[in-house]
């Protein structure tokens, strides 16, 4: 005979499991970069600024070669798991063409503080913070724009939601909705979807607000920026159907879209012609 005790021990037993797989999958180990601009000769300033929760991020500010009080300024913002290291080949090619540059770690990422736990809801808080601080330098507030890749990527679209101060935003493997991209990563460890519907709500009650709050795909229309969403199509991380989803959310003429053949989530910068694409759309919209 099934009693409530046994009931109760068993659901106790399932949030248990669910709780033990989501840490496994989602712990982060703090990685700092073994790099710095100086590879290239490029002169860099370290940095830290204030973001959410009391904490306080790492970074660079690296200024235009010539007047970077009137220049462009772009905000740097690498994927999960990374840090600003992962931003050094942006650097590099986005410096010689006069922008001011601002590479961060992200909250439980690289040289920034811990943070409990991180998200792409996080990610967002923290771009807004990095926008804030690059403002508080000698810049022209009306001429700021955001480069972020996947996750990083993901989060600038609630920031530009939030900010004004965000003219134009280029993403490179930035998904649509973070439960697209969590589900496929279930069903890839075979985890039932019964374990999944209680894995998602238990990282939705961590995170503090629902998804749908921080979604791109719902905040894309309500930014005043222009965006450039770049999508490899082989790419398996983040599908490239997330990309069309982007787009048809947004508004008319908000959005470009480039799907680059044969590119996956982590090489579109190899493209040829990449980085003239996107110096042309940020000199476009900034």
């Amino acid at each position: 005979m099934i009693t409530l005790a046994w009931i109760l021990f068993a659901l106790l037993l399932l949030f248990a499991i669910t709780r033990f797989l989501t840490f496994k999958m989602y712990a982060l180990k703090l990685t700092p970069h073994t790099e710095t601009p100086e590879k290239f000769d490029i002169a860099f300033e370290e940095i830290r600024f204030s973001t959410e929760n009391q904490r306080s991020l790492y970074g660079w500010w690296i200024p235009a070669k010539n007047h970077p009080e009137k220049a462009p300024t772009l905000i740097l913002v690498h994927g999960w798991s990374r840090n600003l290291g992962r931003m050094l080949r942006y650097i590099s090619h986005l410096h010689p063409l006069d922008y001011n540059l601002l590479a961060f770690d992200a909250r439980h990422h690289g040289s920034s503080d811990p943070d409990d736990h991180s998200s792409m809801y996080k990610f967002g808080q923290d771009i807004h913070a990095a926008v804030k601080f690059a403002c508080s330098r000698n810049i022209n507030p009306e001429r700021v724009g955001v480069v972020g890749l996947s996750i990083g990527g993901a989060g600038t679209f609630y920031a530009a939601a939030q900010d004004s101060c965000i003219k134009a935003v280029v993403t490179v493997g930035a998904p649509a909705h973070p439960v697209d991209v969590m589900k496929r990563e279930f069903k890839r460890y075979h985890i039932p979807s019964p374990l999944t519907w209680l894995i998602l709500k238990q990282i939705e009650y961590k995170i503090g607000i629902s998804y749908e709050e921080f979604a791109p795909v719902n905040n894309i229309a309500k930014a005043t920026a222009a965006f450039l969403i770049i999508h490899g199509d082989t790419d398996e991380v983040v599908l490239p159907s997330q990309g069309a989803k982007l787009k048809n959310a947004a508004r008319p003429d908000q959005c470009d879209c480039w799907n680059i053949p044969g590119r996956g989530h982590s090489n579109c910068h190899h493209e040829p012609g990449f980085w003239d694409k996107v110096n042309l759309f940020l000199q476009k919209n900034l």
